[in-house]
């Protein structure tokens, strides 16, 4: 694979993190897995910009966001895959 479009740091991680200047609506974004060195496609429904994050399959209200194999909060707005994953959508626990 040429360079990523995302990267997920850990198998359990359920968003990618962008790291390119933005994806494209409707883009097959390369992304690579870091724990295993794996690439897998993920679409972009959308454009998302650069260290923002995309969902890797559907979460609904409720769910535990994962990033770097962490717990980085919750959903609280329905996402698909393919969407973008930021503060509009998801809430840190702590609050």
């Amino acid at each position: 694979m040429s360079h990523p479009d995302l990267i997920i740091h850990d198998e359990k991680d359920n968003v990618g993190v962008v790291v390119i200047e933005k994806t494209r609506e409707g883009q097959n974004c390369n992304a690579w897995i870091m724990e295993n060195d794996r690439t897998v496609k993920v679409p972009s429904a959308y454009a998302v910009p650069l260290g923002h994050k995309i969902a890797l399959k559907d979460l609904k209200i409720g769910d535990t966001i994962f990033k770097y194999g962490h717990d980085i909060g919750k959903v609280v707005k329905e996402i698909k895959k393919g969407e973008h994953v930021h503060v509009h959508n998801i809430k840190t626990k702590k609050w």
